[in-house]
This record gives structure tokens, C-alpha cells and sequence, in this order.
């Protein structure tokens, strides 16, 4: 086993540790289900302390790449990435079901608040005018893949949030207001570092990436009906653009944003 290259400074041993075995994991070096080498192997092969060794290796486990069983040692998480369609009709659930994932959701916060600039840009309404805002936790198979803002306008949806907290979905709830159908108009990705409470959201560390979808969603008119930024756990997720539907009709822009 070669030697990583000496850690200068205490401050963020750990993270050059997480870092390297995260990069054996992704080429293969360690393959899913092997087991780690010892705490003591690891601590001669980068000059480490104990202590270092077990906070790389909770960052791992709560990233969801490895797992520690008690007893036995710290073995490669057997997790594949999932592939996500992007598309003119693209459906959180369906997606994932047709992975043979099992998609859940979790309420984080539902209020209505004045439309943010990029909101009402979105949505083409006057800054200020009331929006719901709607954010969830999406989860494939248990772990957390995603947090998304959705905005609808209150002018278009009147008493919405009492729908919600009944229970029903923004889709009946769209039917419900005669769209039967919508479409996806827009779609900008980008990537940057995930800020504290998302990536205890997300299970995973603040030094890892995430990746920001921002959408707009049309009625079959045309009309802006929601918006939404959703973050998604970079490591555990891929996209794919499907043109197949309409061609050219799907925007999808890639830039970096720095935290």
C-alpha cells in the first residue's frame, strides 16, 4: 500500500485521510463490501492520530460510504449512484421506482412568505407578492438524497397550505386548479459546498459537494406555476438529460458557485 503524502498541519488531518480513502473507494482500490484497514494501519500510513482516524471515518460513515459493525471493523458501503432523468415530465418518485429505489419524503418547513427576487423573477410576478414556500427532504431507500424549496404563488393557488396540511399533493392540487398537465420550461445545475444544516440534512460532510437544481415549472399555456431549488447529495447522484420528448425544450446551464 503506498504512502500518502505527510500531513503538515493538525488542522484538517482528518479531512486528508476522508479524502484518500474516499478516492480508493471511487477507483476501485477498495471495492464495495471490502473492509478498511485496522485504526492502527491507517494511523502509520498517514501519520496520524486515533483520534483522527475515527472522525475521517464518521465523516464516511455519515456520507454513506462506509459502515462500521462493531466488533468486526469498517467495511465499503455496496451503495450505487443513482441515475437521475431529467426531463420535460421528470417525477421525483417515478424516477427512483423505476431504479427499484423506494422514494420517501419528509416535511421540513411549510410557510408563506414574500416572493425573493429570483422567486418572483421565476414565477413573473411584482417582488413581494405572497408565495408558499414548501421544503422537503427526499429519500431513496432510507437515505437522504435531496432538500428542495418549492414557491407557488398565492394569487394562483389560493389556500393552498390547507391542502397541504391535509395531506394531498401539489400535483392534485394543480389538478384541482384545472392543470391537469404541466411541463418542466426550465432547468440551471451548479455546483458548490453544502452549508451546515444541509449537510446534516443530507447526512453527509460539509466538504462535500452538492448539486443545485433550480427549475421553473409551466401549465400547458406556458404560465410559470412553481419554482424550485432542490440540493441534491452530489456523491450519490448523476443526471441525465432526456431530449427524447421535445428537443432544445429542456435549459440545462452548468456553472460553480463558491460558498
Amino acid at each position: 500500500m503506498s504512502e500518502a503524502p505527510a500531513i503538515r498541519s493538525k488542522w484538517g488531518q482528518w479531512q486528508t485521510v476522508e479524502e484518500q480513502i474516499s478516492r480508493d473507494i471511487a477507483s476501485g482500490t477498495l471495492v464495495p463490501g471490502a473492509r478498511l484497514p485496522t485504526e492502527i494501519e491507517i494511523m502509520h500510513r498517514f501519520s496520524v492520530g486515533r483520534h483522527t482516524v475515527r472522525r475521517a471515518i464518521a465523516e464516511l460513515a455519515s456520507a454513506g460510504k462506509v459502515r462500521v459493525e462493531q466488533g468486526r471493523g469498517t467495511f465499503v458501503e455496496e451503495q450505487s449512484v443513482i441515475r437521475y432523468n431529467i426531463a420535460r415530465r421528470t417525477r421525483f418518485s417515478k424516477n427512483l421506482k423505476e431504479q427499484g429505489r423506494v422514494p420517501s419524503g419528509q416535511p421540513v418547513e411549510e410557510l408563506e412568505i414574500p416572493a425573493p427576487p429570483i422567486v418572483a423573477a421565476a414565477l413573473r410576478i411584482p417582488e413581494s407578492d405572497p408565495v408558499y414556500m414548501i421544503v422537503r427532504r427526499g429519500f431513496a431507500d432510507d437515505v437522504p438524497i435531496t432538500i428542495s424549496r418549492a414557491y407557488h404563488p398565492v394569487s394562483r393557488f389560493p389556500n393552498m397550505h390547507i391542502r397541504r396540511h391535509q395531506g394531498v399533493s401539489v400535483t392534485e392540487i394543480y389538478r384541482d386548479f384545472g392543470i391537469p398537465d404541466y411541463l418542466r420550461h426550465r432547468t440551471t445545475i451548479f455546483t458548490r459546498l453544502p452549508i451546515t444544516e444541509e449537510a446534516r440534512l443530507l447526512a453527509q460532510s460539509q466538504e462535500q459537494p452538492v448539486l443545485v437544481v433550480q427549475k421553473v415549472d409551466v401549465d400547458m399555456q406556458g404560465c410559470p406555476i412553481g419554482y424550485s431549488e432542490t440540493v441534491w447529495a452530489g456523491e450519490r447522484i448523476q443526471f441525465a438529460i432526456d431530449y427524447d420528448e421535445e428537443p432544445g425544450n429542456v435549459d440545462a446551464a452548468a456553472g460553480a458557485q463558491k460558498e
